[in-house]
């Protein structure tokens, strides 16, 4: 976003910062974090997140982009459902575009078949209506979803750096999934796994950057 000449202003919900006025900006991406959506008594300010989601999507009518739990939120904005996973995905694994993902401006230039970075035990179980699933797993059928022509959502991640997995690996909620995945050297397995695929994450990363600035740009 830097090289791109974008100006970003970040908001850490769970360090207690207040959601601004959404008046003067432009698009709105929602990243990921350890909670689920409906932890709301041990985490408030999930409520006011996806009321400003709801807002945003639905009555402005704005670009929209999330990432994993901002996936999620998205869906329970919109009336979706979201549940415990029936198969949590933690790994390197894949995920395959649906037709409609083929056809879908946000996944254009990327692979039927992408290779992606997965650590999530809940899941879009239930799709809001009028969302359009554009890729899915074998565990998991809504890992990529856009709804109306300006908001799009992964379940996925290809926005990790060479440093993601162990500052991950240190929050507890993320650590207790990886040792009941892999066992007690989940971090340094990931860790290598994760390197191996890197150039991909970061190309993927920035193909679908410029696919959704290239929508929102547009808007």
């Amino acid at each position: 976003m830097g090289d791109d000449g974008v100006a970003t202003h970040t908001v850490e919900l769970d360090a207690g910062e207040a959601i601004p006025s959404l008046d003067n900006f432009d698009a709105l991406m929602v990243m990921g974090g350890p909670m689920d959506v409906w932890q709301k008594e041990s985490h408030p300010w999930l409520q006011a997140e996806i009321t400003a989601i709801r807002d945003w999507v639905a009555i402005r009518q704005r670009p929209y982009l999330g990432f994993c739990l901002g996936h999620q939120l998205l869906a329970e904005a919109l009336g979706g459902t979201v549940e415990v996973a029936g198969e949590a995905e933690i790994g390197v694994l894949s995920v395959e575009l649906t037709d409609a993902g083929k056809s879908s401006a946000f996944l254009e230039k990327l692979p039927a078949r992408i290779k992606c970075f997965q650590w999530h035990s809940a899941e879009v179980s239930r799709p809001p209506d009028g969302a359009e699933i554009l890729a899915s797993s074998p565990a998991c059928t809504v890992n990529a979803m856009s709804w109306g022509p300006l908001a799009f959502s992964i379940q996925f991640h290809v926005e990790i750096t060479p440093t993601t997995v162990a500052e991950w690996g240190a929050v507890p909620e993320y650590a207790q999934a990886l040792e009941a995945a892999f066992g007690s050297d989940g971090i340094a397995l990931l860790e290598e796994k994760t390197g191996a695929q890197m150039a991909d994450f970061n190309a993927n990363s920035r193909q679908l950057y410029e696919n959704f600035m290239a929508v929102a740009r547009t808007a």
